[in-house]
C-alpha cells in the first residue's frame, strides 16, 4: 500500500478505497528491498516471489526445490544454519541477521537479459567437476558476475500446507540497503533541521509540504504550521506569480532554477528582504516527480551592499561627469545650467540654484545676507517629474490648468505598471497591480518625450518650457507653506527674485553654510529635499536644492556628501563667473568711455562707427577708433587694437588713445605720431623704467609686454589728400564713387610692426581722395574669426561695400550683416567715412610778398573775402588777427607769405611761412611797447596754434561763425584789457 498523503489531490475517496488500493511505483519497498519466499516441509524453497529474484538475482526456476541453505548460505555457516530451518519446520518463529551469499552469475549487460534471466546460476557457480567456488577471474573472463556476500534481515513465520504438513514463510530484507536509508534519512535530518538556509518542499499542488525551521523562524510561525500553504500567502500578487510560474516551470520540464530573486516582507517587519532561490525537482525511486524543492538565501545584506557598491560606483561617476560637464563656460546661467544637466535625473528629480541677487549686481555686503533673509534670484531649474503635478491637481480639484484659462488637461492613463527605478527601494508588497499611485504615473510621464528638462533664464516668468510647445508650471509648497517656510524647489520661476523668510530652514542653510534634508510635506510629490549652500572662496554665494519624489530612494549621508561636492565645485565656478562677469562689464564700461562720445563729426568728412565688444564667454578686447578734429579743417581718423584681453588690456588701450589725442593736437605728421605711440607701447610693460636704455636692458616679462596695431590717417579736407601710417594693422579700404559694379580696394600702406616692438622706423603714404569716396577702417575681428581665414573676410568686407550712395548708417548695417560678425571671439570696431571736400568757393588763398605794405593787402583781401562770405560781422576782429600774423611772419619768419582762409563750420585763418622758429607767447610788461600780438591772438580767437610743414611753419586761428545770439568778443575791449 502506498503512502497516504497529508492532502490528497482530486475527489475524495472512502476509507476502504484508500486502504485497499493498489500500490502505486515509488512506494517504501523501492527504497528498502524487501522480498518474500516460502519453505516447503521437506526444507526445500516451494515459493520464490518476484522481489525475491531482484534481490538475490535468482530466478524461481533456479532455486524453487533446493535447499536455501546450501543455495545461500556460506559453507561456514551451514550447520548452524540446518539447525535453524529445522526448528522452524518444527513450527517455530524466528527473526534473525543471516550472511548470505550471492552465487557468480551471468553478467546482464553481456548477455542482453535482466536478473533472474538465463542458465542456472547455480550451475555457474561450480567449477570444473562440480566444485564450488569456481574462479572469479574466470567468470569474469566468460561474461560471469563474481559472487559476493550480503547480510539480510529475515523474519520467518511457520505455517502449514493444506494437507497439514510444517512449512514456512519468510520475508527478507537487504540489511546494507536498509543501513543505507536510515544513515541518508539522518544524514537528510540533520541537514534539513540543521541548515542556516532556508529550506522548502512543494508538492504537486505547488503548496508546502515541508519547511526547515530556518523558514519557520523567519515568518514567525512553527513549521507545522506552514503545511498546506501556497506562495500568496507569503508574497504580493507580483511575486507570488513569479514563484509559482518559476515552480510550475521546474516541476514540468524538470531541472534547476538558480538564483530566482524574490522580494517580501516578513510579519512584524518593516522593511522588505530579499531572497535568492534555488529551484530543483524531487523524484521518488522510480522516477516520479514528488514536487520541487527550494533553497532559500536571505541576501538582503548582500543587496544592500551591492546597492551601495553601486550608489558608490554612480556617484564617482556622477563627479567624474561633473568634473567634465560643469564650469565650461564663464556665464552665470550656463553654468548653473551645467549644474542641474548633471544631477537631474541622476541624482535627483528635481534641481534649482539659487544666487544672491546682491552678488549678481556687484554689492558683495548687501542686507540680509548675513542671515540667509538677502534677496535670491533663481537661475536655473530641472526637472524629471514637473509637468505631471499640475494634472494631477487638476485632476484632484477638478480645474483648470494654471495660467491658462483653458480646461484641464488629463492624467495620461497607465495601462500597467512603469518599472521601477533602479536606485529606489521596492514598494510595500502587499499592494495590488491596479492600485498605481501618482508617483508611478509621474515617473511614466516623466519617461516620456516630454522627458527630463533644465531650463534657464526664460525671457519672461513662466516661459521655461515654451520650446517643447506648453507652458511650465512650478510646484512646491503652498503658499502658506511657502510663507512660513521658504519656497521650495520648483515654487518660483526661473528669472524671479525672491527671498526666504529668516527663521526658515533654507535661510539658516544660507546662514551656517550647512546643508540639512529637508522633509516633503504633505499631499506635495516632493519626498525630501537636500538644501545645500553654494560656498566659494569662504562666502555662500547661492542656494542648491536637489528634491526626489516620493517613491524615490531616500537621501543618505553618501548622497549629502555628494550633493556638498556638487554645490561646491559649481559654486566655484560660478563665483569665478560672477567676478569674470564684473571685470567683464568695467572693462567694457572702461572701453566705451574711452570711445568717442556720441556721432563724431568732422570737416570735409561724413562719418559713421560702429562697435560691438565680444561676447560674456570672452574678455573685452582693446579695440578703439578716434577721431580727432586738427587745424586747418583737417582731421585725423585712428584704429587701433591692443594684443590682449581683459581689464589690462582696456587700460593699455586707454592710456595709448589717449597719447595718441595728444600727439595728434600737437600736430606731428602721422609717421611721427607712431613713433612716439611705440616708445609709449614699450613703457606700459615696465613703467618703472622711464628711459630706453633702462627699458632695453632690462629682462621684460613678456606677459607685461604691451602690443597694439594701429593705423593713424589725417585727412585734409582742402586738398581732399590723406597721409596714412599704419603699425601693423589691416590695410585701409577704399571705394571709389564709380565703384558700384567693382570690389572695394585695399590701399597699399606699409602695414610696418606693431606698436611695442620697437626699432623700426614707420612709412607715410599719402593719397588724394575722390569726391564721394568710401574710407574704412576696422580691426580684425570684423573680417577674421575662428570660422572664415582673414583672406576670405577681406574679400567678404570688400564685396559688402557695393553702393557708396548710400548713407553710412546703411552701409554700416549692411556690412555687419553681411559678415560674421556674432561669433563674439573678438571686439568689432568700423569707422567709416565719406569724402566730402571743401568747395573752393570756401577757400581764399593768396601769396604776400615780404614788404611792409603786405600787412595792408592782407587786410584787404580778408574783408573782401568775409564781405563775399556774408561774414561783415567778423571783419574787424579777422583783420586785425591777419595783421598780427603776417606782421610776426615779417618780422620773425623767412621767405614769402602765404595767407589762406577756410570757411567750413568755423573761420580759420592761416599764414605760412618759411621760417623754422614757433611762435612763443609771453606776458608783455606795462612798459614794453610790443610782445602784445599773440596775447591779443589768444583772447579774440576760439582757438589758436601752429605747426611745422615740409618747408616751414604755419600759424593759424580759427573763429566761431556768428550765430545772431551772442556778439562774440569785442576788439576794442580785447585791446584795452591788455594795457
Amino acid at each position: 500500500m502506498s503512502e497516504i498523503p497529508a492532502r490528497a489531490a482530486g475527489p475524495r475517496r472512502t476509507p476502504d478505497e484508500i486502504v485497499w488500493q493498489s500500490s502505486p511505483p515509488g512506494s517504501i519497498y523501492d527504497y528498502i528491498k524487501v522480498a518474500a519466499f516460502s519453505i516447503g516441509p521437506d526444507g526445500t524453497v516451494d515459493q520464490w516471489s518476484e522481489r525475491a529474484e531482484r534481490l538475490f538475482g535468482v530466478c524461481a526456476e533456479d532455486v524453487v526445490g533446493r535447499d536455501p541453505v546450501e543455495a545461500f548460505v556460506p559453507p561456514r555457516l551451514r550447520g548452524q544454519g540446518h539447525r535453524k530451518l529445522a526448528e522452524i519446520l518444527d513450527g517455530r518463529e524466528w527473526t534473525g541477521i543471516v550472511p548470505f551469499r550471492l552465487p557468480a552469475r551471468q553478467d546482464p549487460a553481456a548477455r542482453g537479459t535482466t536478473l533472474g534471466e538465463g542458465p542456472d546460476p547455480i550451475a555457474a557457480d561450480k567449477g570444473p567437476g562440480g566444485a564450488e567456488g569456481g574462479s572469479g577471474g574466470a567468470g569474469s573472463a566468460s561474461g560471469c558476475l563474481p559472487a559476493r556476500e550480503g547480510v539480510a534481515e529475515i523474519y520467518v513465520m511457520p505455517t502449514r500446507t493444506e494437507d497439514g504438513d510444517p512449512a514456512a514463510v519468510c520475508i527478507a530484507v537487504d540489511v546494507r540497503t536498509l543501513h543505507g536509508v536510515e544513515t541518508d534519512l539522518a544524514a537528510s535530518q540533520a541537514i534539513f533541521g540543521q541548515s542556516p538556509f532556508g529550506f522548502v518542499l512543494f508538492g504537486t499542488d505547488l503548496r508546502i509540504r515541508r519547511v526547515n525551521e530556518r523558514f519557520a523562524s523567519v515568518f514567525g510561525r512553527p513549521a507545522a504550521k506552514h503545511q498546506g500553504l501556497g506562495a500568496g500567502d507569503y508574497l504580493v500578487p507580483a511575486q507570488r506569480d513569479r514563484l509559482e510560474a518559476a515552480l510550475r516551470h521546474v516541476l514540468e520540464k524538470g531541472g534547476a532554477l538558480n538564483d530566482l530573486s524574490l522580494t517580501g516582507t516578513p510579519p512584524g517587519e518593516s522593511q522588505p528582504r530579499h531572497w535568492s532561490l534555488d529551484l530543483y525537482r524531487v523524484h521518488s525511486g522510480t522516477g516520479r516527480p514528488l514536487g520541487v524543492a527550494a533553497l532559500a538565501t536571505d541576501v538582503t545584506r548582500r543587496q544592500a551592499a551591492a546597492r551601495e557598491a553601486a550608489s558608490a560606483r554612480r556617484n564617482l561617476a556622477l563627479l567624474n561627469e561633473a568634473g567634465s560637464r560643469i564650469g565650461n563656460s564663464l556665464d552665470l546661467e550656463t553654468t548653473a545650467r551645467e549644474l542641474l544637466d548633471v544631477a537631474v535625473p541622476g541624482f535627483c528629480d528635481l534641481a534649482s540654484v539659487d544666487l544672491y541677487q546682491a552678488l549678481l549686481l556687484g554689492d558683495e555686503q548687501a542686507p540680509g545676507m548675513a542671515d540667509g533673509s538677502a534677496e535670491l534670484r533663481r537661475v536655473a531649474f530641472a526637472s524629471a517629474v514637473s509637468d505631471v503635478l499640475p494634472f494631477l491637481r487638476q485632476r484632484q480639484g477638478g480645474g483648470a490648468a494654471p495660467g491658462t484659462g483653458g480646461p484641464a488637461r488629463p492624467v495620461p492613463p497607465v495601462s500597467t505598471p512603469p518599472p521601477p527605478r533602479t536606485e529606489s527601494s521596492a514598494a510595500t508588497l502587499r499592494e495590488s497591480p491596479a492600485e498605481v499611485s501618482p508617483e508611478e504615473r509621474m515617473r511614466e510621464w516623466s519617461a516620456s518625450p516630454a522627458g527630463p528638462f533644465t531650463v534657464g533664464r526664460p525671457s519672461a516668468p513662466g516661459e521655461g518650457r515654451r520650446e517643447r510647445g506648453r507652458p511650465w508650471y512650478g510646484y512646491g509648497p503652498g503658499p502658506e507653506e511657502a510663507r512660513r517656510h521658504g519656497a521650495g524647489a520648483g515654487s518660483v520661476d526661473v528669472g524671479a527674485v525672491h527671498r526666504y523668510p529668516s527663521d526658515s530652514p533654507r535661510a539658516r542653510v544660507l546662514r551656517t553654510a550647512r546643508p540639512e534634508l529637508l522633509p516633503g510635506t504633505d499631499g506635495d510629490l516632493v519626498q525630501s529635499t537636500l538644501a545645500v549652500p553654494m560656498v566659494a572662496h569662504d562666502k555662500v554665494v547661492g542656494l542648491a536644492q536637489f528634491a526626489r519624489t516620493k517613491g524615490s530612494e531616500p537621501f543618505g549621508e553618501r548622497d549629502r556628501s555628494v550633493a556638498t561636492e556638487l554645490a561646491t565645485r559649481a559654486a566655484v565656478f560660478i563665483d569665478n563667473a560672477r567676478l569674470y562677469r564684473r571685470e567683464h562689464e568695467r572693462a567694457l564700461l572702461l572701453q566705451r568711455s574711452l570711445l568717442p562720445p556720441g556721432e563724431p563729426e568732422a570737416a570735409g568728412l561724413d562719418i559713421a562707427c560702429r562697435y560691438l565688444p565680444g561676447n560674456e564667454a570672452t574678455e573685452v578686447g582693446g579695440d578703439w577708433f578716434d577721431v580727432i578734429e586738427l587745424p586747418g579743417h583737417r582731421t585725423a581718423l585712428v584704429v587701433g587694437d591692443v594684443m590682449g584681453r581683459g581689464l589690462r588690456a582696456a587700460a593699455a588701450m586707454g592710456e595709448l588713445r589717449t597719447a595718441v589725442r595728444t600727439l595728434a593736437l600737437l600736430d606731428l605728421e602721422p609717421a611721427e605720431v607712431l613713433s612716439h605711440l611705440d616708445e609709449i607701447a614699450q613703457g606700459l610693460g615696465s613703467p618703472q623704467q622711464t628711459t630706453r636704455a633702462a627699458r632695453q636692458d632690462q629682462d621684460t616679462d613678456l606677459a607685461e609686454v604691451y602690443l597694439a596695431t594701429c593705423v593713424y590717417a589725417v585727412y585734409d579736407s582742402v586738398t581732399r589728400r590723406c597721409t596714412f601710417a599704419n603699425a601693423g594693422h589691416l590695410p585701409p579700404v577704399l571705394l571709389e564713387p564709380s565703384g558700384a559694379h567693382r570690389p572695394a580696394l585695399l590701399l597699399d600702406v606699409p602695414p610696418g610692426m606693431p606698436l611695442g616692438v620697437g626699432g623700426e622706423p614707420f612709412e607715410e603714404v599719402t593719397v588724394e581722395l575722390p569726391e564721394g569716396a568710401l574710407l574704412a577702417l576696422y580691426t580684425d575681428g570684423l573680417v577674421e574669426s575662428r570660422h572664415q581665414p582673414l583672406d576670405e573676410g577681406l574679400l567678404a568686407f570688400r564685396n559688402a561695400l557695393t553702393d557708396p550712395g548710400r548713407s553710412l548708417e546703411d552701409i554700416c548695417d549692411q556690412v555687419l550683416r553681411r559678415l560674421d560678425t556674432h561669433h563674439g571671439e573678438d571686439d568689432i570696431a568700423l569707422l567709416m567715412a565719406r569724402v566730402q571736400g571743401l568747395p573752393e568757393e570756401n577757400v581764399g588763398d593768396w601769396t604776400l610778398p615780404r614788404d611792409p605794405q603786405s600787412v595792408g593787402k592782407a587786410r584787404e583781401y580778408t574783408r573782401e573775402q568775409l564781405a563775399g562770405w556774408d561774414l561783415e560781422a567778423l571783419a574787424d576782429t579777422t583783420e586785425l588777427l591777419v595783421s598780427e600774423l603776417v606782421t610776426n611772419a615779417l618780422r620773425y619768419g623767412d621767405g614769402e607769405i602765404r595767407l589762406r582762409l577756410l570757411l567750413d563750420r568755423s573761420l580759420v585763418c592761416e599764414v605760412w611761412d618759411e621760417g623754422l622758429v614757433q611762435p612763443r607767447r609771453r606776458r608783455a610788461k606795462d612798459t614794453d611797447e610790443g610782445g602784445r600780438g599773440l596775447q591779443l591772438v589768444g583772447l579774440l580767437a576760439a582757438s589758436w596754434g601752429s605747426r611745422r610743414t615740409p618747408h616751414g611753419k604755419t600759424v593759424w586761428f580759427e573763429l566761431g561763425l556768428p550765430d545772431g545770439e551772442s556778439s562774440g568778443v569785442d576788439a576794442t575791449e580785447a585791446l584795452l584789457s591788455l594795457f
